[in-house]
Protein backbone atom coordinates (compact mmCIF):
# COMPACT_ATOMS: atom_id res chain seq x y z
CA UNK A 1 0.00 0.00 0.00
CA UNK A 2 3.04 2.49 0.94
CA UNK A 3 5.01 1.24 -2.40
CA UNK A 4 1.51 1.93 -4.05
CA UNK A 5 1.31 5.45 -2.81
CA UNK A 6 4.82 6.90 -3.40
CA UNK A 7 4.05 5.30 -6.96
CA UNK A 8 1.49 7.59 -6.90
CA UNK A 9 3.24 10.69 -5.74
CA UNK A 10 5.80 10.07 -8.11
CA UNK A 11 3.90 9.94 -11.27
CA UNK A 12 1.58 13.01 -10.04
CA UNK A 13 5.14 14.84 -10.00
CA UNK A 14 6.40 13.53 -13.45
CA UNK A 15 2.95 14.88 -14.41
CA UNK A 16 3.46 18.30 -13.66
CA UNK A 17 6.90 18.63 -14.40
CA UNK A 18 5.81 17.54 -18.05
CA UNK A 19 3.21 20.18 -17.63
CA UNK A 20 5.49 23.14 -16.77
CA UNK A 21 8.11 21.91 -19.07
CA UNK A 22 5.37 22.42 -22.03
CA UNK A 23 4.18 25.77 -20.55
CA UNK A 24 8.10 26.94 -20.36
CA UNK A 25 8.07 25.96 -24.06
CA UNK A 26 5.29 27.72 -24.96
CA UNK A 27 6.46 30.74 -23.10
CA UNK A 28 9.46 30.57 -24.66
CA UNK A 29 8.60 33.42 -26.96
CA UNK A 30 7.02 35.63 -24.89
CA UNK A 31 10.22 35.24 -21.92
CA UNK A 32 12.81 36.00 -25.29
CA UNK A 33 10.41 39.36 -25.79
CA UNK A 34 10.57 40.15 -22.02
CA UNK A 35 14.18 39.96 -21.53
CA UNK A 36 14.37 42.17 -24.64
CA UNK A 37 12.15 44.65 -23.21
CA UNK A 38 14.09 44.28 -19.48
CA UNK A 39 17.87 45.01 -21.90
CA UNK A 40 16.05 47.82 -24.37
CA UNK A 41 14.56 49.29 -21.41
CA UNK A 42 17.78 49.60 -19.38
CA UNK A 43 19.57 51.19 -22.18
CA UNK A 44 16.79 53.79 -23.36
CA UNK A 45 17.04 54.59 -19.42
CA UNK A 46 20.65 55.29 -18.92
CA UNK A 47 20.54 57.33 -22.21
CA UNK A 48 17.83 59.52 -21.30
CA UNK A 49 19.24 59.76 -17.55
CA UNK A 50 22.64 61.13 -19.27
CA UNK A 51 20.28 63.37 -21.48
CA UNK A 52 18.70 64.86 -18.06
CA UNK A 53 21.44 65.38 -16.49
CA UNK A 54 23.03 67.28 -19.12
CA UNK A 55 19.49 69.43 -19.24
CA UNK A 56 19.26 69.67 -15.25
CA UNK A 57 22.84 71.31 -15.36
CA UNK A 58 22.14 74.33 -17.65
CA UNK A 59 19.11 75.18 -14.95
CA UNK A 60 20.36 74.67 -11.54
CA UNK A 61 23.37 74.24 -9.43
CA UNK A 62 22.81 71.94 -7.04
CA UNK A 63 24.30 68.61 -8.01
CA UNK A 64 22.48 66.63 -5.49
CA UNK A 65 19.42 67.55 -6.83
CA UNK A 66 20.34 67.24 -10.08
CA UNK A 67 21.28 63.79 -9.28
CA UNK A 68 18.17 63.26 -7.48
CA UNK A 69 15.59 63.93 -10.06
CA UNK A 70 17.49 62.02 -12.43
CA UNK A 71 17.57 58.98 -10.27
CA UNK A 72 14.00 59.32 -9.82
CA UNK A 73 13.16 59.35 -13.69
CA UNK A 74 16.01 56.19 -14.74
CA UNK A 75 13.92 54.07 -11.40
CA UNK A 76 10.61 54.95 -13.08
CA UNK A 77 11.76 53.95 -16.63
CA UNK A 78 13.13 50.66 -15.22
CA UNK A 79 10.14 50.16 -13.06
CA UNK A 80 7.96 50.83 -16.34
CA UNK A 81 10.02 48.27 -18.83
CA UNK A 82 9.66 45.77 -15.44
CA UNK A 83 6.26 45.75 -15.56
CA UNK A 84 5.61 45.53 -19.44
CA UNK A 85 7.96 42.57 -19.68
CA UNK A 86 5.34 41.00 -16.13
CA UNK A 87 2.60 41.47 -18.40
CA UNK A 88 4.79 39.40 -21.42
CA UNK A 89 4.68 36.92 -18.92
CA UNK A 90 0.81 37.05 -18.19
CA UNK A 91 2.01 37.51 -14.59
CA UNK A 92 -0.47 40.85 -14.32
CA UNK A 93 -1.87 39.55 -10.92
CA UNK A 94 2.13 39.71 -9.74
CA UNK A 95 2.02 43.63 -11.48
CA UNK A 96 -1.23 44.41 -9.36
CA UNK A 97 -0.13 42.79 -6.04
CA UNK A 98 3.82 44.66 -6.68
CA UNK A 99 2.09 48.23 -7.26
CA UNK A 100 0.00 47.38 -3.93
CA UNK A 101 2.66 46.42 -1.78
CA UNK A 102 4.96 49.19 -2.97
CA UNK A 103 1.70 51.66 -1.62
CA UNK A 104 1.63 49.82 1.32
CA UNK A 105 5.09 49.95 2.04
CA UNK A 106 5.67 53.63 0.76
CA UNK A 107 2.54 54.96 3.38
CA UNK A 108 4.26 52.75 6.36
CA UNK A 109 7.66 54.29 5.57
CA UNK A 110 6.39 58.06 5.22
CA UNK A 111 4.15 57.59 9.14
CA UNK A 112 7.57 55.99 10.05
CA UNK A 113 9.93 58.72 9.02
CA UNK A 114 8.02 61.57 8.23
CA UNK A 115 10.82 63.77 9.94
CA UNK A 116 13.48 62.61 7.14
CA UNK A 117 11.03 63.16 4.48
CA UNK A 118 10.45 66.81 5.78
CA UNK A 119 14.42 67.38 6.13
CA UNK A 120 14.36 66.04 2.63
CA UNK A 121 11.40 67.94 0.83
CA UNK A 122 12.85 71.28 2.33
CA UNK A 123 16.41 70.86 1.22
CA UNK A 124 14.71 70.23 -2.35
CA UNK A 125 12.58 73.50 -1.90
CA UNK A 126 16.28 74.74 -0.93
CA UNK A 127 17.89 74.07 -3.64
CA UNK A 128 15.04 74.78 -6.36
CA UNK A 129 14.57 78.57 -4.73
CA UNK A 130 18.56 78.85 -3.80
CA UNK A 131 18.48 81.58 -0.73
CA UNK A 132 21.89 80.92 -0.05
CA UNK A 133 24.66 78.77 -0.85
CA UNK A 134 28.33 76.76 -0.22
CA UNK A 135 30.41 80.04 1.14
CA UNK A 136 27.67 82.64 2.12
CA UNK A 137 27.63 83.90 5.74
CA UNK A 138 24.38 83.02 7.41
CA UNK A 139 22.72 83.45 10.68
CA UNK A 140 19.85 81.32 11.51
CA UNK A 141 18.32 79.35 14.53
CA UNK A 142 20.81 81.27 16.80
CA UNK A 143 23.74 79.85 14.60
CA UNK A 144 26.19 82.76 13.04
CA UNK A 145 28.71 81.48 10.33
CA UNK A 146 29.77 79.96 6.62
CA UNK A 147 27.87 77.62 5.06
CA UNK A 148 30.60 74.86 4.26
CA UNK A 149 27.93 72.08 2.94
CA UNK A 150 24.30 71.96 1.54
CA UNK A 151 22.87 68.35 1.22
CA UNK A 152 18.95 66.71 0.68
CA UNK A 153 19.46 66.73 4.18
CA UNK A 154 21.63 68.72 6.24
CA UNK A 155 23.59 72.11 5.97
CA UNK A 156 26.55 72.44 7.60
CA UNK A 157 27.52 75.67 9.16
CA UNK A 158 30.94 76.31 10.68
CA UNK A 159 31.00 79.09 13.45
CA UNK A 160 32.91 82.19 13.32
CA UNK A 161 34.50 80.88 16.54
CA UNK A 162 35.54 77.67 14.89
CA UNK A 163 32.47 74.97 15.74
CA UNK A 164 30.84 72.90 12.77
CA UNK A 165 27.32 72.86 13.03
CA UNK A 166 24.78 70.63 11.02
CA UNK A 167 21.43 72.25 10.58
CA UNK A 168 18.61 70.07 9.49
CA UNK A 169 17.12 71.41 6.62
CA UNK A 170 13.62 71.57 8.12
CA UNK A 171 15.21 73.80 10.67
CA UNK A 172 16.67 76.11 8.16
CA UNK A 173 13.45 75.83 6.12
CA UNK A 174 10.67 76.85 8.86
CA UNK A 175 12.67 79.59 10.53
CA UNK A 176 13.77 82.99 9.54
CA UNK A 177 17.52 82.95 7.93
CA UNK A 178 19.87 86.16 6.95
CA UNK A 179 22.31 85.88 4.56
CA UNK A 180 25.12 88.44 4.93
CA UNK A 181 26.57 87.42 1.48
CA UNK A 182 23.95 87.75 -0.87
CA UNK A 183 24.48 91.40 -1.88
CA UNK A 184 28.57 91.52 -1.41
CA UNK A 185 28.14 94.46 0.60
CA UNK A 186 27.65 95.40 4.12
CA UNK A 187 26.70 98.38 6.29
CA UNK A 188 28.54 99.70 9.40
CA UNK A 189 26.33 101.31 12.17
CA UNK A 190 28.83 102.88 14.35
CA UNK A 191 27.72 104.26 17.74
CA UNK A 192 29.61 107.04 19.41
CA UNK A 193 29.26 109.83 21.58
CA UNK A 194 30.34 113.78 21.98
CA UNK A 195 31.04 116.45 24.72
CA UNK A 196 27.50 118.65 24.99
CA UNK A 197 30.39 121.53 24.34
CA UNK A 198 30.90 120.47 21.04
CA UNK A 199 29.96 121.93 17.72
CA UNK A 200 27.81 119.50 16.06
CA UNK A 201 28.29 120.11 12.54
CA UNK A 202 32.09 120.35 13.06
CA UNK A 203 31.92 116.98 14.35
CA UNK A 204 30.19 115.76 11.60
CA UNK A 205 32.65 116.68 8.93
CA UNK A 206 35.75 115.37 10.98
CA UNK A 207 34.14 112.04 11.15
CA UNK A 208 33.32 112.08 7.72
CA UNK A 209 36.77 112.79 6.60
CA UNK A 210 37.83 110.55 8.98
CA UNK A 211 36.27 107.52 7.41
CA UNK A 212 37.19 108.24 4.21
CA UNK A 213 39.73 105.77 3.83
CA UNK A 214 38.75 103.01 6.01
CA UNK A 215 39.43 99.50 5.17
CA UNK A 216 36.80 98.16 2.13
CA UNK A 217 34.65 100.94 2.00
CA UNK A 218 32.28 101.57 -0.26
CA UNK A 219 33.25 104.35 -1.98
CA UNK A 220 30.16 105.39 -4.52
CA UNK A 221 28.26 105.52 -1.25
CA UNK A 222 28.46 108.09 1.00
CA UNK A 223 29.05 108.35 4.56
CA UNK A 224 26.31 109.22 7.20
CA UNK A 225 26.61 110.67 10.10
CA UNK A 226 23.15 111.15 12.02
CA UNK A 227 22.75 112.08 15.77
CA UNK A 228 19.80 110.56 17.77
CA UNK A 229 19.61 110.81 21.11
CA UNK A 230 20.57 113.19 23.93
CA UNK A 231 22.51 110.77 26.18
CA UNK A 232 23.34 110.96 30.18
CA UNK A 233 26.51 113.00 29.83
CA UNK A 234 26.99 112.99 25.52
CA UNK A 235 25.06 113.95 22.24
CA UNK A 236 25.03 109.95 20.60
CA UNK A 237 25.28 109.97 17.27
CA UNK A 238 25.19 107.19 14.47
CA UNK A 239 28.58 106.89 11.47
CA UNK A 240 26.88 104.52 8.93
CA UNK A 241 29.43 103.73 5.85
CA UNK A 242 29.48 100.38 3.55
CA UNK A 243 31.90 98.31 3.19
CA UNK A 244 32.33 94.84 0.62
CA UNK A 245 31.91 91.64 2.40
CA UNK A 246 32.66 88.06 1.58
CA UNK A 247 33.89 86.98 5.37
CA UNK A 248 33.20 88.52 8.53
CA UNK A 249 36.65 89.38 9.13
CA UNK A 250 36.01 92.25 6.71
CA UNK A 251 33.16 93.64 8.61
CA UNK A 252 35.27 93.41 12.23
CA UNK A 253 38.31 94.94 10.73
CA UNK A 254 36.37 97.88 8.90
CA UNK A 255 34.57 98.69 12.23
CA UNK A 256 38.25 98.41 14.31
CA UNK A 257 39.54 100.63 12.02
CA UNK A 258 36.75 102.97 11.74
CA UNK A 259 37.44 102.85 15.59
CA UNK A 260 40.71 104.07 15.17
CA UNK A 261 40.48 106.58 12.84
CA UNK A 262 37.69 108.31 14.82
CA UNK A 263 39.79 108.39 18.00
CA UNK A 264 42.80 109.67 16.56
CA UNK A 265 41.06 112.50 14.48
CA UNK A 266 39.26 113.86 18.00
CA UNK A 267 42.24 113.97 19.44
CA UNK A 268 43.97 115.69 16.73
CA UNK A 269 41.00 118.49 16.72
CA UNK A 270 40.78 118.32 20.68
CA UNK A 271 37.11 116.98 20.22
CA UNK A 272 35.77 115.37 23.64
CA UNK A 273 34.42 111.82 24.17
CA UNK A 274 33.05 112.57 27.58
CA UNK A 275 32.97 109.87 30.56
CA UNK A 276 29.76 108.82 32.02
CA UNK A 277 28.91 110.73 35.00
CA UNK A 278 27.50 109.48 38.15
CA UNK A 279 25.71 111.84 40.71
CA UNK A 280 26.26 109.94 44.37
CA UNK A 281 23.10 111.38 46.72
CA UNK A 282 24.43 111.87 50.13
CA UNK A 283 20.82 112.80 51.61
CA UNK A 284 22.32 116.28 51.94
CA UNK A 285 19.06 118.47 53.09
CA UNK A 286 18.72 121.45 50.47
CA UNK A 287 20.59 124.74 51.43
CA UNK A 288 23.15 122.88 53.82
CA UNK A 289 26.76 122.34 53.18
CA UNK A 290 28.45 118.95 52.65
CA UNK A 291 30.81 119.69 55.26
CA UNK A 292 28.35 120.39 57.95
CA UNK A 293 26.30 117.44 57.63
CA UNK A 294 29.39 115.17 57.68
CA UNK A 295 30.33 117.33 61.00
CA UNK A 296 26.77 116.45 62.90
CA UNK A 297 27.83 112.76 61.53
CA UNK A 298 30.77 112.67 63.54
CA UNK A 299 29.53 114.15 66.36
CA UNK A 300 26.39 111.94 66.29
CA UNK A 301 29.17 108.94 66.40
CA UNK A 302 30.80 109.75 69.26
CA UNK A 303 27.83 110.72 71.23
CA UNK A 304 27.14 107.02 70.58
CA UNK A 305 30.47 105.74 71.57
CA UNK A 306 30.76 107.85 74.98
CA UNK A 307 27.05 106.75 75.88
CA UNK A 308 28.41 102.88 75.39
CA UNK A 309 30.97 103.81 77.18
CA UNK A 310 29.34 105.26 80.48
CA UNK A 311 27.38 102.44 80.46
CA UNK A 312 29.85 99.60 80.45
CA UNK A 313 31.32 101.52 83.54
Amino acid sequence: MKMKDIDDALALLLDKLEAWGRHLVLMLPNIFVALIILVLTFIIARFIRGWIDKLTARFSHSKALNNLISTILYIAMVMVGFFFALQMLNLDKVVVSLLAGVGIIGLALGFAFQDIAANFISGVIIAIQRPFGVGDMIETNDYFGTIERITLRTIDVRQVTGELVRLPNKMVFENPTTNFSINGVRRIDLDVGISYGEDLERVQRVVIDALQEVKNRVKTRDIEVMYHEFGDSSINFKARFWITYSRQVDYVSAKSDAIIRIKKTFDANDILIPFPIRTLDFGIKGGEKLNEQLQSLNLSIKNGQQLRGSDNS
